[in-house]
């Protein structure tokens, strides 16, 4: 008969505080429980005789926190701040956790809740017997290694946790997926790095906890018949930090308490960013921005795409001759058009350029690359000084850091490649070149680069790096993360809202897409899947693009992008035409809402606030409300619910017959609700239909709101004294804190800036304007505003 070996038990056998951590010890491995705050447990788990010292970059907060105390008894050991417990069971090692009343948050699983695997992780030695093809794909020509010898390199594990969820629970985060969910219950996420998904192992929950994952490889949660748990690939133990938020900006707030605050943005950012695949030369760029000037359409920002470089020199950071003969000249006509420039850069490199050829001499690059080594200060420091040098000293505004998980092995495949297939490839393939336990983290180090030397280079303009992928604590390198090279459809654009809103609750605030798709067209290629051949000839894109930019209107970032058709708005019409006249109203509604948007992305800064808004985030207890994926709250008080069928014309300009021109609309309990457009009053708690013609986008202010605009600028310091209109939308007291600084230093870290406190009395019925607190260079002494009160009878 076969020998059945007994497992290692896990019972506590030990307790034991050391400093201010609480050490449990049993025949199978040792738990570190380790306070950071009232709120913020670590949690460590290993089976080696010491804890592991490795530094890891994402988590920077390190503060021993001390007001805390434990208790044993026969049966468990209960840990305990102001506002937190755990309660250990000491048979089986597993946790509970409860808020500081004694409620109940979250519980691992009875029996076996922490499993570790132990694997050998080797490296890749690449040589001259090594066989490395080169691969053309969108992102350049990239080296794959077909084989090479392989060492020993390193003892890791693969780590699982077991949870159990309660019954009404809705968990959210992980970064950015596909499929369009928005409750993670019943789902399974893939958490590593691609075009269209960005990792974040951040999962928050409705009940007002986060559990963060403090690792760097891929991770899988899973939520099935096969278990509820969260599983990492390459980790040197267990290693999570549990958040009792109360909320879930209480846990955003933790999560940038423990990775850092998110750093402002230029006010520039906010305004409309107009991008395609690709302006050519300096002419034709200067001469976009000066015909949406005499179009009195709103525009802040130009992006030039890929192939700013000369030839087929890829990624190599300097200006082609011909097409961009003065580049300094060329920035300068963009700055007097009161515009900035976005440029793309990549971190690989043509092996015939220039840039390559320094990395390579210096022994830079990832090993059998032609991808920079930011792993290091050294390879940080030399990519800034190629971007500096050849771009940024010229005048370039701001950066597009494309491509940068680095690697993409999706793009090889022929047809769709299964979930699990990209995850597994993506794991082997990073791993041939970045240490198993960093292969999800190549973007945030990259954001580093650009970050860090920006910083060191003036203080004067502030980093603004809009980047393909993102990683635990990147909102401190100045990163807006967009979700890829999406394409044209319906389906598409209604899942991208749920994609957004689980990104955002995952900590990093600054998200867009690319309105209209990238992919217009169908291609050969799998991911070359939109639906309209015939683009903006076709009505039926025109219509998807409108709804697509009045959903973008909404987003931190308003931007435009995409290949197979011109992007500017005067492509989709002219004036008179239906889906023309509806870009140029919500265009012109951006900056009408300035004041409100930047004074929100203030709080985001001072309050660790979030600006992109799951309903759950102020209406927990709504059990409705927290499920939908189609409507979010766009700062505190503006509730925005996006258009996502056709209405007028499918494909090929097809008219459609008698479709109703409105959407359901639910409105959360808790609140009344203005209709933006009407101010007519509704109570929550209901599902009604909105009026949703071609030129609208439903929206809804709750009531008790004081929300400040602006007239229409044509860039967003136009009129820098422009009266501010505050509207009251009654129904109780109310205030908003309305935010001014210069607009694009780095002085606000330094006190530089104003808050002027705008408050209501409802029953006064009265607005106090105060007297703004602070100052800053340029401050307008004398605001002029103009208020209209908004009540129901």
């Amino acid at each position: 008969m076969l020998v059945v070996y007994k497992r290692p038990d896990k019972k506590i056998t030990g307790v034991n505080r050391v400093q201010e951590t609480l050490i449990l010890n049993s025949e199978n491995g040792m738990i570190k429980l380790e306070p950071r705050s009232s709120e913020i447990v670590r949690v460590i788990y290993t089976l080696k005789e010491r804890f592991s010292e490795q530094e890891k970059p994402g988590v920077i907060g390190k503060d021993a926190y001390s007001e805390w105390d434990y208790e044993e008894t026969e049966l468990e050991i209960r840990l305990h701040t102001s506002r937190l417990t755990l309660l250990v069971n000491k048979a089986t090692a597993s946790i509970k956790y409860y808020d500081g009343n004694g409620k109940l948050l979250l519980k691992e699983r009875d029996y076996e809740s922490k499993n570790l695997e132990e694997f050998d992780s080797f490296k890749t030695i690449t040589d001259e017997n090594s066989k490395i093809e080169r691969v053309v794909t969108p992102d350049g020509i990239k080296e794959v290694v077909k084989d090479a010898a392989k060492v020993f390199d390193q003892k890791l594990y693969k780590t699982r946790l077991y949870l159990e969820w309660q019954e009404e629970e809705a968990l959210y985060g992980l970064g950015q997926q596909e499929e369009g969910y928005l409750n993670l219950r019943g789902t399974t996420a893939l958490l590593h790095q691609a075009n269209k998904k960005i990792a974040i192992p951040l999962l928050v929950s409705s009940l007002g906890y986060g559990i963060l994952m403090d690792t760097y490889s891929p991770m899988i949660f899973n939520d099935n018949n096969y278990g509820s748990y969260l599983y990492t690939e390459a980790d040197y133990e267990m290693d999570f930090y549990f958040i009792n938020g109360g909320n879930l900006d209480g846990v955003i707030r933790g999560y940038r308490y423990l990775t850092g605050k998110a750093v402002m943005l230029p006010k520039w950012v906010f305004g409309f960013v107009q991008s395609q695949e690709r302006y050519e030369t300096a002419k034709e760029l200067n001469d976009v921005v000066k015909e949406y000037r005499q179009r009195n359409i709103g525009l802040d920002c130009i992006v030039l795409d890929w192939c700013s470089w000369e030839g087929d020199l890829w990624g190599q950071k300097t200006f082609d001759k011909v097409r961009f003969a003065d580049p300094t000249s060329m920035m300068e006509e963009v700055h007097e058009n009161h515009a900035n420039l976005m440029i793309s850069i990549w971190p690989n490199m043509s092996k015939d350029c220039d840039n390559f050829k320094e990395f390579e001499e210096k022994k830079l690059l990832l090993q059998a690359s032609s991808i920079y080594d930011p792993y290091t200060e050294e390879g940080r420091k030399l990519y800034w000084k190629q971007a500096k040098e050849g771009l940024f000293d010229h005048g370039i505004d701001a950066w597009w850091c494309d491509s940068s998980e680095p690697f993409t092995p999706e793009w090889n495949h022929v047809g769709t490649p299964e979930p699990l297939t990209m995850y597994q490839e993506f794991y082997d393939t990073c791993s041939q070149y970045i240490p198993a336990q960093l292969t999800n983290s190549y973007g945030l180090y990259h954001a580093r680069s650009i970050y860090e030397g920006q910083r060191e280079a003036t203080s004067e303009k502030r980093v603004v790096n809009l980047t393909r992928n993102g990683y635990t604590g990147q909102q401190r390198y100045g990163a807006i993360l967009w979700s890829g090279d999406i394409s044209a459809n319906w389906t598409t654009m209604k899942r991208q809202i749920a994609a957004g809103l689980n990104f955002c609750v995952s900590g990093i605030p600054y998200w867009t897409l690319d309105i209209g798709a990238f992919f217009v067209k169908k291609g050969v290629q799998w991911f070359w899947d939109g639906d309209y051949e015939k683009g903006y000839e076709d009505l039926g894109y025109r219509e998807l693009f409108t709804r697509w930019f009045q959903y973008g209107c909404f987003l931190p970032v308003f931007r435009s992008h995409g290949t197979d058709f011109r992007r500017e708005l005067w492509n989709f019409g002219g004036q008179g035409d239906q889906f023309y006249d509806a870009l140029l109203k919500v265009n012109h509604l951006r900056y009408q809402l300035m004041p409100y948007i930047y004074s929100t992305a203030a709080k985001v800064w001072k309050d660790d606030y979030t600006m992109l808004r799951m309903l759950a985030f102020d209406f927990a207890e709504d059990a409705k409300a927290i499920i939908i994926e189609d409507q979010f709250l766009f700062g505190g008080s503006l509730m925005v619910c996006p258009v996502t069928t056709p209405m007028y014309y499918e494909k090929d300009s097809l008219p459609i017959e008698g479709a109703s021109k409105s959407r359901e609309v639910y409105l959360p309990k808790g609140n009344g609700w203005y209709d933006f457009w009407t101010n007519q009053f509704y109570e929550g708690g209901q599902t009604i239909i909105a009026d949703a013609p071609i030129d609208l986008i439903p929206l809804y202010v709750k009531a008790g709101s004081i929300f400040p605009m602006t007239q229409f600028m044509k860039y967003v310091d136009e009129i820098p004294d422009a009266p501010i209109e505050v509207r009251i939308y009654a129904g109780e007291d109310v205030a908003f804190e309305l935010y001014e600084d210069e607009g694009n230093s780095y002085r606000y870290e330094e006190g530089s800036y104003a808050i002027t406190k705008l408050e209501w009395s409802e029953l006064d019925q009265k607005l106090i304007i105060n007297e703004p607190i602070g100052s800053y260079p340029g401050m307008i002494k004398d605001r002029e505003y103009k208020l209209q009160v908004i009540k129901h009878e």
